[in-house]
């Protein structure tokens, strides 16, 4: 029989036998939508430039007054993660022409110097503490009282988060956020309003929402994506006649702070969008990722009260302030399961000391298990409230995965979805399913410590058996791998997703790159499955 978490765990379970995804690292330089910024050389003015500091608008420099130096510099510069910009200064200059050369990065009084001599390009790379716009200012001196500046405004790539009350933003069986109550069609999408909406301000880059898919009739899939770009390919959730199903997405806003949502299917579907946070590009609360801890389990009385939570009912559960959350942490990443439930219901995970919103975070039925990513604000004592929308009793099961606070320094830089990996597919996997008590290995960033978590959406499909995925940073470097002398990691104390025989059944998990950038699927159960990986985005300090 297969063991499912939050049922039951095979005691001292044997090491997992895995097979390592022959792919490079993830080419972030590729994958990321740098943005490049330039100043010409004829902006270089010989009066003084503006006050270095952060800028109030990007792309706005300060004014410059017209000059004809004998020597100047022209800048560009990119950004490269979610905290640094590289920074070219191209010297115009007579050949035995010695220049002392400053860059004040407008970051907290951080400057560079050099001497050059005569023409020539330097390049120089900033990382900045905190996400936001800067002014930079780069001035020629040339030791005769003589110097000419020239100032670049620039923004970086990386986006930090601010916890939103849960909030219903869509709900097209009754209108909400919707031109009019009604389905959506086959193969077509609704818009979901995020920027500028109650108080989200106008200008996310990204936004957290819980999606889930209701009366259906058909099978088919749902993906989200910003609005006024191209539809990906990957999928966010897959659902199946008579289903509802939701999960969590961190989806990019488009510029007019619209996001897309995707009817994949054949037959019309109802969509729902909660909201819990978004994220932009200034400071709020960055992210540390953990590796998975059990902070709650009512069927043993860990983090609450022993025993099924009523219906109806609700409970409290300190979150920050201990068990690897600090206090101060504004909002947590949570893996939420539902097991044993006697009907069918919600569940709703929300702030403690707030009003439960009609929001829901997941959707079950009678007998069955089943988990989802949550992020939730922490209420002002350090904890959530968890509330059973079912009528009759339920046990829960809560997993923390990472929080945000404002001394987390790991920023959000999404990327276009790409599928990493998909073991139904030859090109992308050459080993057929994931084998029972088999684990995949994923080397993602071994050559970039400072991705410290990816965004990735899990889908288990075909599965022959009941179980559970596991996903966890490894234990193992690169080199132990390449040199075969790695050694099995331990099988996971906590699930991502659950499954049963049969069904596709998708999770979000903001994964841990651990210390060595590679992370595990472990198939707990002892029946093949096939897994699909789709990356959304990184989790970056650097």
């Amino acid at each position: 029989m297969s063991l499912i978490p939050g049922l039951a765990h095979a005691a001292d379970p044997a090491p997992a036998k895995g097979h390592g995804l022959e792919a490079p690292d993830v080419d972030l330089s590729e994958a990321m939508a740098s943005k490049t910024f330039t100043s010409p050389a004829e902006r270089s003015a010989k009066s003084a430039a503006p006050a270095a500091g952060k800028s109030k608008a990007a792309g706005t420099p300060g004014a410059q007054a017209a000059a004809d130096p004998a020597y100047k510099a022209g800048l560009t510069a990119k950004a490269t993660s979610a905290h640094g910009i590289e920074l070219e200064t191209a010297l115009t200059a007579a050949a035995d022409q010695s220049l002392h050369v400053s860059i004040n990065w407008g970051d907290q009084g951080a400057e560079d110097y050099y001497y050059t001599t005569g023409p020539g390009v330097e390049k120089r790379l900033h990382v900045y503490s905190e996400v936001g716009t800067y002014l930079i200012t780069v001035t020629l001196a040339d030791g005769n009282g003589n110097s000419v500046s020239n100032t670049l405004s620039v923004t970086t790539l990386g986006s930090e988060f601010t916890p939103y009350a849960p909030t219903r933003l869509l709900d097209t069986r009754d209108g909400t956020g919707a031109p009019k109550a009604a389905e959506v069609a086959p193969y077509k999408s609704t818009r979901v309003k995020v920027g500028g909406n109650g108080t989200i301000p106008a200008g996310v880059t990204a936004v957290a929402l819980n999606v889930t898919v209701t009366n259906t009739n058909s099978g088919g899939h749902v993906t989200a994506f910003a609005s006024g770009t191209e539809r990906p390919t990957t999928s966010n959730l897959n659902f199946e006649p008579g289903q509802t199903v939701p999960n969590l997405v961190i989806v990019p806003v488009g510029a007019d702070g619209y996001v897309e949502l995707y009817n994949g299917g054949w037959e019309s579907v109802d969509l729902i969008a909660d909201v819990t946070g978004y994220f932009t590009r200034s400071a709020a609360s960055g992210y540390t990722a953990i590796d998975p801890v059990r902070h709650v389990d009512t069927r043993t009385g860990l983090g609450t009260r022993k025993g099924q939570v009523a219906g109806y009912g609700s409970f409290n559960a300190t979150i920050a302030g201990g068990n690897s959350v600090p206090a101060g942490a504004t909002a947590v990443a949570l893996n939420v399961t539902v097991t044993n439930p006697k009907d069918a219901g919600h569940l709703t995970v929300y702030p403690a000391g707030k009003k439960a919103p009609t929001a829901s975070n997941l959707n079950f039925s009678g007998g069955q298990t089943v988990a989802n990513a949550v992020i939730v604000p922490i209420g002002a004592d350090g904890k959530i409230s968890i509330r059973n929308g079912s009528w009759k009793g339920t046990d829960v099961i809560v997993d923390v995965v990472g929080y945000y606070s404002p001394t987390s320094q790991a920023a959000y830089v999404p990327f276009d979805p790409f599928r990493r990996i998909d073991t139904r597919d030859p090109k992308l996997w050459k080993y057929g399913p994931l084998q029972g008590r088999w684990y995949i290995y994923m080397k993602l960033s071994t050559t970039l410590p400072g991705v410290k978590a990816y965004v990735m959406n899990t889908t288990v499909t075909n599965p022959k058996g009941a179980g559970f995925l596991g996903v966890a940073p490894d234990p193992n470097s690169k080199e132990a791998y390449d040199g075969g002398w790695a050694s099995a990691p331990g099988s996971p104390s906590s699930s991502t997703l659950n499954f049963t025989p049969g069904k596709t059944v998708p999770n979000l998990v903001q994964a841990s790159t651990g210390y060595n950038g590679i992370v595990d699927l472990f198939n707990e159960s002892d029946a093949n499955i096939d897994v699909v990986v789709d990356l959304f985005g990184v989790y970056d300090d650097f």
